[in-house]
């Protein structure tokens, strides 16, 4: 591949990928279906995840070496935009070709686990596999893997392993993605044809074979993720237009790909038998694809308008991508914070995404807001941790949790980055008992408050208001009614 091809792809997807956050929303859409498992060992465990509420996405692959958008830039749909002057195939051979640079010799997991423990966060899901195929685990089913490129002499090639292990030396429960669609198989994406979009690109009922060896690829891999890695306890299953053809739903045509009429079954009841005999307990997140395999629901991008009744994640990212890309636009401390307060209060877990560098590194933007968020945690984390959703959650800037065993109920005030704090905050319902007392979580002290009428009025100490504006105040009470 010449110089001059390298430059023109690499800047022009600097370019894609800077827009690619508003673009990527309509990925994945969700729905308020929900089947809850028979397994009593799968739904202790939900309840041990739901508790959690703060976690930590990682997207690292082959595009962190020239800093673009994750695998999307090598789909031919009329939504993807490339340089007109790059022959398609050509395109993909460059990216295929990546992996002979892709070598991190500076991956720092013990990092990666220190600084989102730092930030309160509680559990991890790592990409194993992207769509465009390449392994950041050492699988024995193919050459397209961290562990087989330059990196492959490193003690670490071995990615995942180190980063389970460096996440469970922090106490975090450990996610592992894993993309159901794999663009770089042969059995998938047949060099015979053209690829014209994002779903296998040969008839299936017709090259049966092909498609069972499809199937047993993606099965021996994520044996092999079950069997050879230690403890998982969430199996987060990615690409959902990869489905049974009688689960597709309005909802996916409305995805914008078309779905092949055969469906694109993997035989999911046999992949969870395999992943629970090796992980009992296991939760399954197989996105979009409604029943007994998504044990919770991953809106994406986004915020559910109201509460939902059943276990939920929005999976948003920290800056504009999900992968690593030079100058990327980080969000607020501020933001993530009222954001995470918002999700929680509606029932909901706030999964947040970063790309490491592709030296293996996270950038210093990511650190440094990931321990400031830990600040806030670290002080108000009892309003956050172990809580589920009361009835009336928000009122204004207010929002309310309570905690599920204690019944100790809170209330927290996100603050706005221009603005003052009150000198008195009130609210309705979500009552305090008569002559209870309330803390304020971020000193530990006791604040007054009065019920007049149906009406709850709370007291900031006086040298709160002359100190920097935190991004939320939260409050601990006894309330006098249950959720």
């Amino acid at each position: 591949m010449s110089q001059p091809f390298r430059m023109v792809a690499f800047f022009f997807c600097l370019l894609l990928s800077a827009q690619w956050s508003v673009a990527q929303e309509g990925v994945h859409p969700q729905s308020s279906t929900y089947e809850w498992p028979d397994d009593s060992l799968v739904r202790r465990k939900l309840d041990q995840w739901q508790d959690l509420k703060f976690g930590m996405i990682i997207h690292w692959g082959l595009y962190a070496v020239p800093g673009i958008i994750e695998s999307w830039s090598i789909c031919s749909e009329n939504w993807i935009e490339r340089d007109s002057t790059i022959a398609y195939d050509d395109y993909k051979k460059w990216y295929w070709g990546l992996k002979k640079d892709f070598n991190p010799i500076r991956f720092d997991p013990e990092q990666w686990a220190a600084a989102c423990k730092g930030a309160g966060m509680k559990y991890l899901v790592f990409t194993t596999k992207h769509h465009d195929g390449f392994c950041m685990f050492d699988t024995r089913q193919t050459d397209f893997s961290i562990a087989k490129g330059p990196f492959a002499g490193n003690p670490k090639a071995d990615v995942a392993r180190w980063v389970f292990d460096a996440f469970r030396k922090q106490g975090f429960m450990i996610g592992a993605y894993f993309s159901k669609p794999d663009w770089h198989s042969e059995y998938y994406w047949w060099p015979k044809y053209a690829t014209p979009d994002r779903n296998y690109n040969y008839d299936i009922r017709k090259y049966t074979w092909r498609w069972q060896q499809f199937k047993q690829y993606t099965y021996n891999q994520l044996s092999e993720l079950m069997h050879n890695y230690g403890q998982v306890d969430i199996l987060w299953l990615d690409g959902g237009w990869v489905r049974p053809g009688n689960s597709v739903t309005a909802e996916v045509l409305s995805w914008g790909a078309p779905i092949p009429p055969a469906g694109q079954d993997i035989e999911m009841p046999r992949i969870a038998r395999m992943a629970r005999e090796a992980q009992p307990g296991l939760l399954m997140v197989d996105r979009t694809v409604h029943g007994p395999y998504e044990n919770y629901q991953t809106p994406e991008q986004h915020v559910p308008a109201g509460q939902l009744d059943h276990p939920w994640e929005s999976c948003m990212t920290l800056a504009n991508n999900w992968g690593f890309v030079p100058n990327d636009r980080y969000k607020s401390t501020r933001k993530v914070i009222h954001t995470l307060i918002e999700i929680v209060a509606k029932g909901g877990s706030l999964l947040l995404g970063v790309g490491p560098k592709p030296d293996g590194t996270l950038p210093t933007e990511a650190v440094e807001r990931l321990a400031e968020i830990g600040k806030w945690m670290n002080q108000n984390g009892a309003a956050i941790y172990g809580t589920r959703p009361v009835k009336d959650y928000k009122q204004d800037s207010l929002f309310f949790t309570q905690h599920k065993t204690n019944g100790h109920r809170y209330a927290i005030l996100c603050i706005p980055e221009k603005g003052f704090v009150p000198a008195t905050i009130h609210w309705k319902n979500n009552f305090p008992k008569a002559g209870s007392r309330m803390t304020l979580l971020q000193t530990g002290k006791t604040v007054k408050w009065s019920r007049k009428e149906d009406n709850i009025e709370v007291e900031l100490p006086a040298g709160l208001l002359n100190s920097e504006r935190p991004p939320a105040l939260a409050f601990e009470f006894v309330a006098t009614e249950q959720p």
